[in-house]
């Protein structure tokens, strides 16, 4: 473990994996402010879109003291009408908590508002809540390491309407006791599901879970559209689609060991079968007139399994074609 007890040392080849060596400093009141909550019923949030100003409310709707802060000032105006406080700089936003929420498109929004105040930083909890890569949100761990701040990463599983809901979660990552000592402020916004010290881990479990979530709803798009090319409306389809979700944790239990040991026997179905049954589907798009390029995408990748010769196996040996498409041209 590293320990930082020096206030001059600036952390050199420490592995961004290493999480701990956010979690000790040597500024007794800092470590100690830190690791107690520090001010619980206060904390500052930095970005106002759809889902920063979300969190706002439902902050103030426990009675909590929050601060705001967003590049486009008017974004704050009907929160600070219900209770919050408007920084007039990012300066301000920092030095009024401790606990510092951000909600930004990306971690490229976070050095552009820190950079030109990272000495501000000092002392600072940063929950980043924003969305990126696991290795930009590693380097962004040790980015605010040296500048004597923590990190959390966060990865939100919900829409801004479900904020303040406790059936909605977030994945947290980063040092144990600094998440524990802020769980009962993040729990305002949602369940909190943590992860471990890896500042990664977070984003990588969010980013996997994101890859199942928007692939299944631009498939359920390109099948609306194929419907509604022939007539047949979405409401129609609904108890229809609705069915075959229904069926699917069946068979992610089925097949989850399956792939797990790399046993991907074409007893129960066959990808030769598959790359048929896709194939029509792609055909039936075109009839009707609808862009196909969704499942021949799809049925490219069958195609590729067939050639490494899967062709009596499981679609799961699919898992096998993507794990090569790094030597792909």
């Amino acid at each position: 473990m590293v320990f930082i007890t020096d206030l001059n040392f600036k952390p050199k080849g420490v592995s961004p994996l290493d999480s701990s060596n956010q979690s000790k400093k040597t500024n007794n009141e800092s470590i100690g402010d830190a690791k107690a909550g520090g001010n619980r019923s206060s904390v500052t949030v930095i970005g106002l879109g759809p889902m920063g100003k979300a969190m706002v409310s439902a902050f103030l709707n426990r009675g909590y003291k929050v601060t705001v802060w967003n590049r486009t000032s008017g974004k704050a105006d009907e929160l600070v009408t219900q209770g919050a406080i408007s920084a007039s700089s990012v300066n301000e936003a920092l030095a009024s908590n401790e606990l510092v929420i951000l909600s930004l498109t990306d971690y490229d929004a976070m050095y552009a508002l820190f950079g030109s105040v990272s000495e501000k930083l000092y002392g600072k909890v940063i929950v980043n809540l924003s969305s990126d890569t696991p290795e930009k949100v590693r380097e962004a761990a040790k980015w605010l390491t040296e500048r004597r701040a923590w990190h959390l990463t966060g990865g939100v599983l919900a829409s801004p309407s479900e904020i303040g809901n406790m059936e909605s979660v977030t994945l947290y990552s980063g040092p144990s006791d600094i998440f524990e000592a802020h769980r009962k402020t993040l729990e305002v916004l949602t369940r909190t599901d943590y992860k471990g010290e890896d500042p990664g881990l977070a984003m990588l479990y969010y980013q996997i879970q994101i890859d199942v979530f928007w692939t299944a709803m631009l498939s359920y798009l390109h099948a609306l559209a194929v419907a509604r090319a022939n007539g047949i409306t979405a409401e129609q389809m609904l108890p229809y689609i609705s069915e075959i979700l229904y069926t699917l944790p069946k068979l992610l239990e089925f097949y989850t060991p399956r792939i797990d040991t790399s046993k991907h026997h074409g007893d129960v179905e066959k990808l030769a079968m598959g790359l048929a049954s896709i194939e029509h589907v792609v055909h039936t798009s075109k009839e009707a007139g609808i862009d196909a390029s969704l499942p021949a995408a799809v049925l490219d990748v069958f195609k590729r399994g067939i050639a490494s010769g899967h062709a009596d196996d499981s679609f799961t040996s699919l898992i096998e074609i993507f794990k090569k498409s790094s030597a792909r041209p």
